[in-house]
């Protein structure tokens, strides 16, 4: 098969579309003939040599797909050859093949189409992970997005939306702040113009929950949006990984801060994730109500161009790779 493999760490013109050896399906595994992957922020870090696979993941970056299952792994049941699927990845995606383990596989959902829906897994089971497993959002809540116009973004406010929360958003541009709003958002923020924690209080008590892209810069000023009882879910460092916590503030809230990755879990939890997506997020993904957000698809064999536009950051929503 062929996919795309890493000439050595560095920029976009180290991807190379090679013939590789082909994956097979150990137990609890089915193979996948992949239709599209996705590109995210950890696949540029993967390049660049500052973010490895996990222990035993595949050294070919993507982190989900789409795709056809073309033969089925010892006790694999549920799921049978032929049947159109998206999968949650820890790597392999940027291949015409991919071995996934069964309980991370999600069926295409609805009328979504079987490309558009490799811009699903990951960023369902990021936001639904850490918004709503983890930090509790529910009707009525006011839930904060940093980065409102990403993959990760564009998927959260019709996550937010959905369950009844009023939403805020910060992104780069008028443009782009326009577009979050006709995908639901009821308050945007021009992060480059505007102190998110003023525009936020002139219209709330604060969030209740805060989905976090930035890490350390955003850390005390985020402490400063939330609400009493506020919950903060860092999902990213792109603003830097040390920061300082006023302990005093924190604990005058009630709130408080988590971190997580989804990538390094063990493939029970990726799967008790998988799951709840499953039966909860996904008929609303079914019926129309969430939809994928898709910027760009560009050929796979060309995933260094798509790299450089994801660094670029004009693209709204995701950009995927198409075999």
């Amino acid at each position: 098969m062929r996919a795309i493999t890493i000439r050595e760490s560095g920029g976009p013109e180290n991807l190379e579309w090679t013939e590789v050896p082909d994956p097979r399906p150990g137990k609890g595994e089915v193979l996948v003939n992949v239709a599209a992957s996705a590109v995210n922020r950890a696949d540029l870090l993967q390049r660049q040599g500052f973010y490895p696979p996990p222990r035993g993941a595949s050294e070919i970056l993507g982190l989900e797909c789409s795709g056809t299952i073309a033969e089925l792994g010892e006790d694999v049941e549920g799921w049978a050859v032929g049947d159109e699927v998206c999968a949650l990845l820890a790597g392999g995606g940027y291949a015409e093949k991919v071995v996934v383990p069964a309980v991370q596989l999600l069926p295409v959902p609805g009328e979504v189409g079987l490309v558009p829906a490799a811009a699903l897994p990951e960023v369902a089971c990021t936001v639904w992970s850490n918004v709503v497993m983890d930090a509790g959002l529910s009707e009525g809540d006011v839930l904060l997005v940093h980065g409102g116009a990403g993959g990760i973004g564009t998927h959260a406010i019709q996550v937010g939306k959905a369950l009844g929360a009023t939403v805020a958003v910060t992104a780069g541009s008028a443009e782009r702040l326009e577009r979050c709003r006709q995908l639901g958002a009821d308050i945007a923020i021009n992060y480059r113009e505007q102190d998110f924690v003023e525009e936020l209080k002139k219209e709330t008590k604060g969030a209740d929950v805060i989905l976090d892209n930035m890490g350390a810069s955003y850390l005390d000023r985020n402490i400063d949006a939330l609400a009493t009882g506020g919950r903060v879910a860092i999902i990213g460092m792109q603003g830097g990984s040390k920061g300082e916590l006023n302990i005093g503030k924190l604990m005058g809230k009630r709130a408080s801060v988590s971190g997580t990755t989804l990538r390094a879990r063990p493939v029970e939890d990726k799967g008790r994730i998988v799951a709840d997506v499953r039966e909860r997020l996904w008929p609303l993904v079914a019926q129309g109500t969430i939809q994928p957000v898709v910027g760009q698809a560009i050929p796979m064999a060309e995933a260094g161009n798509a790299h450089r536009a994801l660094d670029e950051g004009g693209v709204f929503g995701k950009i995927l790779l198409t075999v």
